[in-house]
């Protein structure tokens, strides 16, 4: 359909056949692309966002995955991030110790688990809790970030990780084993 078609109220059926055609190609091109190309692309970006985050919470320890800065050594919660769950973040019912010591663990252990593919659903179930928690009660007019990242996060908990996992080849693993023990109880 052109803009003069549409002026004068008609349409031509072989023009609007061929765009048809052409949206329909494109939909078939992109429905090719691998699911888990985009689990491992949802797993690995949601998994830096936390994992960031959580680096700012932390002294003694730097393990930066976009600068490519590492510093090892034993990690502590900072004080400075001790200051912000007193002041900024302050979480009802939590002291700011216990507060700061449980975002700075959750942001390093379950972007870690997701980047491994291991455990892939729950990881992302703690960090949408962990989202919502900071959409309620620390930073509320900043839905739209925390819409995406649950979207990333409600997707890895309904399609889980993907072939490119821990979880997927755990679960490989644990069908051979039932397979194996299967035919052997059958046959006693």
């Amino acid at each position: 359909m052109n803009v003069a078609d549409l002026h004068a109220g008609t349409t031509n059926p072989r023009r609007s056949g061929r765009v048809a055609q052409r949206f329909d190609s494109l939909a078939g091109t992109f429905s090719r692309i691998p699911e888990s190309a985009i689990q491992l692309l949802a797993r690995v970006s949601i998994a830096l966002t936390f994992w960031t985050s959580g680096q700012t919470k932390i002294d003694g320890l730097v393990l930066d995955p976009i600068g490519w800065n590492v510093e090892l050594g034993l990690p502590h919660v900072s004080d400075s991030a001790i200051e912000l769950f007193r002041s900024e973040y302050a979480l009802p019912l939590i002291p700011p110790e216990w507060a700061a010591l449980m975002a700075s663990t959750a942001e390093h252990v379950f972007p870690l688990l997701l980047v491994l593919g291991l455990a892939t659903r729950l990881s992302a179930f703690a960090l949408l809790v962990m989202t919502l928690v900071i959409q309620v009660f620390v930073y509320p007019d900043a839905y739209p970030t925390h819409g995406l990242w649950a979207a990333v996060l409600l997707y890895l908990m309904a399609r889980g990780a993907g072939v490119v996992s821990l979880d997927r080849l755990a679960l490989q693993r644990a069908g051979e084993r039932a397979g194996q023990r299967g035919p052997r109880r059958a046959a006693r």
